[in-house]
């Protein structure tokens, strides 16, 4: 059987046949290189899939994802807690200032004081302590909004004063009010 065609081009089949035949090998040796390469590949991922101690990465992953869903709840919760402890804070005496003076000019060593108390709105009290040779003597005075509705002497004045400026807001910023 010859092919007019390879006769008019001029070649032999039997060149052809053992070009065919070289790329046929060539191919084979490629496949097998190929395999070599998957097998490694698969073995690979067996191990990444089994884990380290045998556990599977789906696991794994369902376990982390099931310890980040706890640790989001225990976040919310923080969140709350931390939400209430603020609004008890805002309820308690944090700004404190004492101005201690000689109350009368025959007794020294400054036994007398005013102690200014308030809250983060400035709500509290001045206890003013006067002593004196019989004995001591206290008067209290209610702050509102750091104003006394009692006329102050000039310590308890100054007390109150250096205790408004004692105390400066918290940096947080709870997270609803971020942005």
């Amino acid at each position: 059987m010859e092919s007019q065609i390879l006769e008019f081009i001029g070649i032999d089949p039997g060149i052809i046949l053992i070009i065919m035949i070289l790329m046929i090998l060539l191919l084979f040796i490629y496949m097998i290189k190929l395999s070599f390469k998957m097998t490694r590949f698969l073995n690979k991922y067996k191990q990444f899939m089994r884990g380290k101690d045998g556990v599977s990465l789906e696991k794994s992953f369902l376990r982390s994802f099931a310890e980040l869903d706890m640790l989001m709840e225990s976040s919310k919760n923080h969140m709350e807690e931390i939400r209430k402890i603020k609004e008890i804070q805002s309820k308690t005496l944090v700004k404190t200032a004492i101005v201690k003076y000689d109350a009368f000019k025959e007794v020294g060593g400054k036994l007398s004081f005013a102690l200014a108390m308030l809250d983060q709105e400035n709500n509290g009290f001045v206890i003013n302590a006067i002593h004196n040779r019989d004995g001591c003597y206290t008067y209290i005075k209610e702050i509102v909004k750091g104003e006394s509705y009692i006329i102050l002497g000039e310590e308890e004045k100054e007390a109150l004063r250096q205790a408004v400026n004692s105390y400066a807001e918290s940096t947080y910023i709870e997270p609803e009010k971020r942005q």
